[in-house]
Formats: structure tokens, sequence, C-alpha cells
């Protein structure tokens, strides 16, 4: 690891021009910008989807006269539509490119997140929020827009980087909205018409950022989603190696057999039938002049070539391929943890406030507020260890894929330990209480980055697919946990769900553990 790789334009892979090592702090460069937007653009979606929880403990819950019962019932139906557009956005990135998707709900998610100051009871509040909850399906495209930049030696750390610095919206909300409700309470606004005016920064900046995305970022890092497989088979022909496999050869994640693309190209059997698989020499000459970064094409074997390539041969996504995919052992297994990680993260983020607020009363709505933040913000760093570890395990062992398995297990066994301990002591001293959340969110918030470090390995073929599977079993694990806290005690039993949570956390992750990690014979992926 050298530190320019921080900004210099990265070595690319020769066939399918991800890049091997990431430029965080170079947006000029097309992998540094797309890293830019795809955690950006998540941290923005994720702020503005959780912009009612840290008023709902007191100002909107006080506005609207709801009961604690009624507030949880709020937090689970919130994460109810992300579980349906995750589901969705897999395929639709396979169909329409990740950048598409991103923007699209990004500018769906804004509709909702305009129309929330309008709200005025419980069921306006449950409408409000389970639309708003589109905005959480943004992870997906974020994740596969990441992966189809970057390979394999650094996909976790790019993965875990977007992946947790977009999370981090979690604790910015816990920031942003009670400060900004504070100077508009400052200006002379009533409680009331303060929390609706608080919905317009969001709103704003969600909407620019959208935009921004389509504007200034490309689909690939060939370019057109139409052309990728285009590329990767005259790249793959540009250094003497012949695919020997029937099938177009895409840039992971995508499957265009049989399928026209989304901007009006033919699938590739028709453009087998007009031309051959490589592009005129002019387009050729274009395309290097328009990508500088093809020039530091790092040294591969022709093996690695070859498997790349065969890793990424596009199968026709029948009902019947879609099925093995999502009943295959090695997708449960990344569902059940995931369900696990990302979903205890939703479901603690929604009533952490709220806890503290119970355990010390002193602290306020804007104490609360800021304290709960923490266990957001921490995934700026928790996050990124989890996927930076996997990838060195994986580094260090021989790039073996069962350290990167391991890595997952552990992070979920030993956040349930943690759960449990906050659960059943419950802390009355805030420094036990600050101290117990910590610790339980470095393995939490590791465990999210870990996950996505091995997806890209597992099924390469259907990336999209097993991404958008995964990211709504967390959004399932959600819902789950938010039921668990709204049933105990009629929501106010904060203890007891986390220890239970904790519970559940260890059983799910030791559940699938002696699956391997990628179906045995898979090509790709290693």
């Amino acid at each position: 690891m050298k530190l320019s790789y921080l900004w210099a334009a990265p070595e690319v892979n020769p066939i399918n021009r991800k890049a091997r090592s990431v430029p965080f702090l170079n947006v000029f460069n097309v992998y540094g910008r797309v890293f830019f937007f795809s955690w950006w653009g998540f941290m923005v979606a994720f702020w503005a989807w959780y912009t009612f929880p840290p008023l709902l403990t007191h100002t909107i819950k006080t506005n609207l006269n709801l009961s604690s019962a009624e507030v949880a019932n709020s937090n689970i139906v919130s994460l109810c539509a992300t579980l349906l557009i995750r589901f969705v956005a897999g395929p639709a990135c396979d169909r329409f490119g990740p950048r598409y998707v991103f923007a699209g709900v990004l500018f769906l998610g804004s509709i909702p997140l305009g129309l929330a100051p309008l709200v005025h009871d419980a069921q306006g509040l449950y409408i409000s929020r389970f639309f708003i909850g589109i905005l959480g399906g943004a992870f997906v495209p974020c994740q596969v827009w990441s992966t189809g930049f970057f390979d394999k030696n650094v996909v976790g750390t790019a993965n875990a980087l977007t992946g947790g610095w977009g999370n981090a919206g979690g604790g910015i909300t816990y920031f942003i909205m009670p400060a900004v409700f504070d100077s508009f309470r400052a200006r002379g606004y009533t409680d009331g018409v303060a929390w609706r005016l608080t919905f317009i920064v969001p709103l704003i900046i969600t909407l620019a950022t959208g935009a921004a995305m389509l504007l200034l970022c490309p689909d690939t890092p060939t370019g057109k989603w139409s052309e990728r497989h285009l590329h990767a088979e005259q790249n793959l022909e540009s250094h003497g190696v012949n695919a020997t496999s029937g099938g177009g050869i895409v840039d992971v994640p995508g499957r265009i057999t049989d399928k026209a693309s989304s901007v009006g190209g033919d699938s590739l059997q028709e453009v087998e039938k007009k031309e051959p698989n490589t592009l005129p020499q002019q387009d050729q000459d274009r395309d290097r002049a328009d990508h500088p970064n093809w020039d530091h094409e790092a040294a591969i074997s022709k093996q690695d070539m070859v498997e790349a390539a065969k890793g990424e041969v596009v199968q026709k996504p029948t009902w019947g391929v879609i099925a093995r995919v999502l009943l295959s052992p090695q997708t449960l297994f990344h569902i059940a943890t995931y369900m696990c990680s990302f979903g205890g993260e939703l479901a603690i983020n929604a009533v952490l406030s709220s806890y503290y607020a119970k355990n010390f009363p002193g602290l306020g709505q804007t104490g609360a507020s800021n304290w709960a933040a923490m266990f957001g913000f921490l995934n700026v760093v928790t996050r990124p260890l989890g996927g930076v570890a996997a990838d060195a395990l994986y580094r260090a062992t021989g790039r073996s894929i069962w350290a990167k398995k391991a890595w997952i297990v552990a992070c979920g066994c030993l956040t349930g330990v943690f759960l449990i301990v906050i659960g059943r002591v419950d802390p009355h001293d805030l420094s036990t209480m600050i101290g117990l959340v910590a610790l339980m969110a470095i393995f939490l918030e590791a465990g999210n980055g870990a996950n996505f470090a091995l997806v890209p390995h597992v099924h390469p073929h259907a990336n999209g697919i097993v991404a958008g599977t995964t990211g709504a079993g967390g959004n399932l694990g959600g819902v789950l946990f938010a039921v668990v806290f709204r049933f105990m005690d009629a929501g106010t039993n904060y203890a007891k769900s986390f220890w239970v949570i904790g519970v559940m956390t260890i059983g799910l992750n030791l559940l699938f553990c002696w699956v391997a990690p990628i179906p045995k014979g898979q090509v790709g992926g290693h």
C-alpha cells in the first residue's frame, strides 16, 4: 500500500478495466469520482431516510399526539418499502445500470420527502415513512456501482468504504436535524412549524446529488452500459487471449444475454449477427483518448485474464437461474448474516435516542440525539475496517475466501455477545453505556463491511441479484428486530430487546457457518 494510491491514477485490470487501488482523494479521476458519488449518494439517501427519528422521540411525538406504540410502528413501516426496493434494485441494476438506478431512487424518494411536512396524524406518519423508505434502497446501486469499478483485490475495501461512509448518514441526521430544528425555533417558529421546515435541507441536497451523479459520472469503467460486453471481449482479444466460453463477457455485475440494452443497444446475439465482437479501430482509439487510465494496465497472467472473463460470462436470467442463485446456501448465508448486522443497525438506530433519553432523562432531546449519533458516525471507521480486514485476510492467506467468511462469522458472534451484555446490564451510568454501545457498534458495523467484501465473489454472473437480495435481507432483519423492540413492554423495554436480539444474532451467524463461501466448481470469484 503506497501513500500515492490515495490520489494517483490507479492501475486497471486489462480485461474489465476495474481499478486495483482506490484514489480516495482524486475526484478528477473517474474512479475517484465514482467512489465519491457512491458513498456521498448513499450517505445523503440514508440521512434523508432517517429524517424523522431524531425529532420523533419528543417534538413530533408531542405535536402529533403519538403513543410510544405508534412511534414503534412507524419504525417498522419505514423499513418495509426499503425491503421491497432492494429486492427490485438488484435486477434493475443489471438491466439499466447502477448509475441510473441510483439517481432514480434519489429522485423518487425525494417526492415523499418533500411531502413529509404535510403529516398531521399517526396514519399520515405511517404513509410518509413508508414511501420515504424508498431512499434506503440506494444501498444496492451504491454497492453494485462500486463493485463495477474496483477489482477483486480492493473491492472489499471499496465497498466497505462506500457503504460505511454512506451509513454515517444515520449519525449525521441525529446531529443535523435537531440543529436545524433548534435554529428555526430560535427564529421564533413554533415546534409544529419548525420540525416541518427541517425537511427542506435534506430535500435540496438529495435532488442535487441525483442530478450531479447523472451529469458527472459514467455507467462503467468503459463508458456506456450498453457497450460493456463489446469492450470486455475486445480487451481479451487484444491481449492475445481467446474467449472459449459461449455467451457474452461483461463487466461484473451484469446480465445481458438475450437482452436489449437499456439505452437502445442490441442484445449480444444481435450484435454478433451484425458485426464482429470487437469495436472498430477508430472507436478503440477514441476510447483510449477518453480513458487515460487505460494506459495504467496491471500486469496479470493470461490465466487470470481468462478466469476474470469466464467469471463474468452472462447467463440468461430465467426464473430457474434466479431461483438457484437466491436459494443457494451461499446466498442464504449472506441474507442471514446481513439480517443481523445491517438489520440490527437499522433497528437500533431508530430507538437508540429513545433508549438514552429513558435511562438518562437529563440529556434532553438534543443531548440524547447527539449520543445516539455516535452509533451511526462510527460507520466512518468501523464498516471500512470490516472490508479492509477482509481484504487483508484474503491476501495474507493466499487468496483464501474462507478467511473472509470466518471474519464475517466472528464479527456476528462478537456483536451478539455485546448486545446481550448491554441488555443484561442495562447501564444507567453514561460512560458505561457509551462504552458498551461503541464496542458493540465496532463489530456490528465491521460485519456489514465484511459481508460485502465477500458478496462480489459469490455468483459473480449474478452479482446484482446477490447484492440486492443481501441488502434486502438487511432490511428484513431491521423489520424483524423492530418488531422485537415494538412488543417488549409496548415498545419501552429496550434492554430486554437488546439481549433477545443478541441471542438471535449469534444463532443466525452460526446457522450457515459450515457452508462453503462459493459454490463448488464456480468459475471466477476466486
